[in-house]
């Protein structure tokens, strides 16, 4: 059958092809709008009681999700950090994370849950259209948003059920502390740690091959050496801690071919001891070129020339390597005169 055969008054129109939907008035068409069907009342819509334990049970959520964080942050101060516990079918974890994710993973969940089940009992389930309208909204659609929030709102019931009202606000004020909390897990504030090594006046230069302290004759000229301070040895517990600021490098020079008369002034006999740890992020610098007395650093390609107290002549480090005074002791040992005169590593803010 053609459009010429169908009645006119049941043509589709020019409004039904703008709103994309076009409806026959023949009652046997399959593709026929068929409509919303007929809305089905919850019990907690037509049964007071239903609605009042709905509530309970949201408001339980909350007020667990409360409990939870409250678990959180007592675990977190309580719970020892190297404290082992069984958990089937774990086996044998760690008892602090595994209570603080467990803590954290129920407050969460229970404030979705609460606010899942309040949505699908308590909130308004009738089935509204909307028809589409442009994108720049006019006064009369804006009015109807601004109605439908409020309607919204007061169907929500939050103002009339304050019992869900304020466990939820009380869920979502205390929830955060979480994360104010895991802040401590940064560890204590460094002090003066950044500023010290373990390297003090008569702490011996220890080969760090050989465990051995190093006399002058041990150190030839052009050679490089690692050292390390007398005392620290590596099943120690704070070994890497203390390494990481103490390693030094130990190269001796013609003294004729040292510019820096500080360098030359904290030598003994051309040996020079500089921190082995790069200024820029803290690579070990472990190159070194005889011809140009320069050092390099293989992360970032940082160069220093060691003759002329280690300046930066190449890369991105900041400031030259920090320089360890040293001299040799009455039974002929080279050892430190004093720590590093300033902090070892990469520039941080609070660095004079």
């Amino acid at each position: 059958m053609s459009s010429q055969d169908i009645p006119e008054e049941n043509l589709p129109s020019a409004q039904d092809h703008a709103h994309g939907s076009v409806a026959l008035a023949d009652t046997d068409n399959p593709f026929a709008d068929p409509g919303l069907p007929p809305h089905e009342h919850r019990v907690q819509d037509i049964d007071e009681r239903a609605a009042k334990r709905s509530e309970r049970t949201v408001a339980l959520m909350f007020t667990l999700s409360m409990l939870g964080t409250i678990g959180f942050i007592v675990a977190y101060v309580a719970i020892p950090v190297d404290k082992s516990i069984f958990v089937w079918p774990i086996g044998h974890t760690n008892a602090l994370n595994f209570t603080l994710g467990l803590t954290l993973g129920v407050s969460l969940f229970l404030i979705g849950a609460g606010a899942v089940h309040w949505a699908r009992t308590l909130m308004s389930d009738v089935e509204v259209v909307d028809e589409r309208h442009p994108i720049a909204a006019t006064p009369e659609v804006k009015a109807k948003v601004m109605a439908d929030f409020r309607l919204g709102a007061q169907e929500s019931a939050l103002g009339r059920r304050k019992l869900i009202r304020n466990t939820m606000f009380g869920a979502l004020a205390l929830f955060p502390l979480s994360g104010v909390v895991l802040l401590g897990g940064l560890g204590p504030a460094p002090g003066t740690k950044l500023r010290h090594t373990l390297w003090s006046k008569g702490k011996l230069l220890v080969n760090m091959n050989t465990n051995e302290p190093l006399r002058p004759e041990d150190v030839t000229v052009g050679s490089l050496t690692f050292v390390k301070p007398e005392g620290l040895e590596e099943h120690d517990h704070e070994f890497l801690t203390e390494i990481a600021k103490a390693a030094v490098m130990i190269i001796r020079l013609q003294p004729g071919d040292i510019k820096d008369k500080q360098e030359l002034a904290w030598s003994h006999d051309g040996i020079v001891a500089y921190s082995k740890v790069c200024t820029h992020v803290g690579c070990p610098i472990s190159l070194y070129e005889q011809q140009t007395h320069h050092a390099l650093c293989p992360c970032h390609q940082s160069t220093f020339d060691l003759a002329d107290g280690a300046r930066v002549i190449f890369g991105p480090a900041g400031h030259a390597l920090p320089q360890l005074r040293i001299g040799v002791n009455s039974e002929g040992y080279l050892e430190a005169l004093s720590d590093f005169d300033e902090p070892v590593g990469p520039s941080f803010w609070e660095r004079g």
